[in-house]
């Protein structure tokens, strides 16, 4: 089978992981790498240049015009909105979904020094710092994992934070001073999971990739990915979400913050798995009555994005 994927040190490492756990092993499928919108602009805002599905849509053609068979997604690029003609027929096993934070000498977040410069550019991460350090000076970053890891080793930044997940597979794990809990530092919605997509009517890439199916994945992502859907929002908006599946049951929960750190909301709520996409939608209605819209509205006005 032909794997598409982006060219990204992080992409590729996951596509091959993905390569080797299909049927009949590493030596049986080739890699196609594609570049998408948001690899031609490295270095630019992903603010400035659309946001929405700009590691995806390039690939997604590629797989609707039959020229690879199956496209390998970080979960939380992906958009909410399923493409027609394509589905995602597989959901690996979550890898550490936290944060971590890469600072000079180790330092762990509530040992950096005030005014300390932390890169990012997830404006749900920046939400989340700023609410728990405010005399941070949090300053946009783009770049793949070992170059954002670079910058803080050539003393242009005094740490970033990461997905751990990316941190694990790229082998770099013992680069993270922290890894920041999640009773303060929700993930992105899908963070951590690797996605499958193939043409929807493919039906023996389908039966071909059915084990790799992660039922625990497919709940805690539906419940997020329905949550963020419910909030109208993508994966720009400081937006945090957790589901933590375990024995049936999944336990759901949300942030929604202004990218100052100030206001913000957070709120938990439990259901069974097989109802995670009404958990997300009922937690999503919770939070917009509680005040998530105004916040989020204000996030998407030229105040913030001029």
């Amino acid at each position: 089978m032909r794997i598409g994927t982006r060219g990204s040190t992080l992409a590729l490492a996951q596509s091959g992981q993905v390569r080797r756990l299909l049927p009949g092993g590493e030596g049986a499928h080739e890699l196609e790498v594609i570049e998408t919108s948001g690899d031609r602009s490295p270095q630019a805002s992903l603010r400035r240049i659309g946001g929405k599905g700009v590691f995806s849509k390039e690939i997604e053609v590629e797989l609707l015009e039959g020229r690879i068979d199956i496209a390998v997604h970080s979960l939380k690029d992906l958009p909410t909105e399923e493409t027609p003609g394509l589905s995602l027929a597989a959901l690996l096993r979550r890898e550490d979904p936290r944060d971590a934070l890469v600072a000079r000498d180790r330092h762990p977040l509530a040992n950096l020094p005030p005014g300390a410069k932390v890169g990012t550019s997830s404006l749900r991460r920046q939400s989340q710092l700023l609410a728990r350090r405010p005399d941070l000076a949090v300053q946009d970053l783009r770049g793949n994992v070992p170059t954002r890891i670079a910058r803080v080793k050539e003393g242009r930044l005094d740490a970033v934070v990461v997905a751990a997940a990316g941190l694990h597979r790229l082998g770099l794990t013992h680069e993270a001073s922290e890894l920041l809990d999640e009773a303060w530092m929700l993930p992105a919605p899908g963070q951590g999971i690797l996605a499958l997509q193939i043409r929807a009517d493919d039906r023996k890439t389908a039966e071909a990739i059915r084990g790799l199916e992660d039922a625990s994945s497919r709940a805690e992502a539906t419940a997020e990915r329905t949550l963020l859907s419910g909030l109208g929002g993508g994966c720009l908006v400081p937006v945090g979400a957790r589901g933590l599946a375990r024995n049936g049951r999944i336990v759901l929960t949300a942030f929604v913050g202004h990218p100052s750190g100030r206001p913000s909301l957070r709120s938990s709520l439990e259901g069974p798995m097989a109802g995670a996409g009404d958990l997300g939608l009922t937690l999503a209605s919770s939070l917009l009555r509680e005040g998530a819209k105004e916040i989020l509205d204000e996030v998407r006005s030229d105040e913030i994005f001029p």
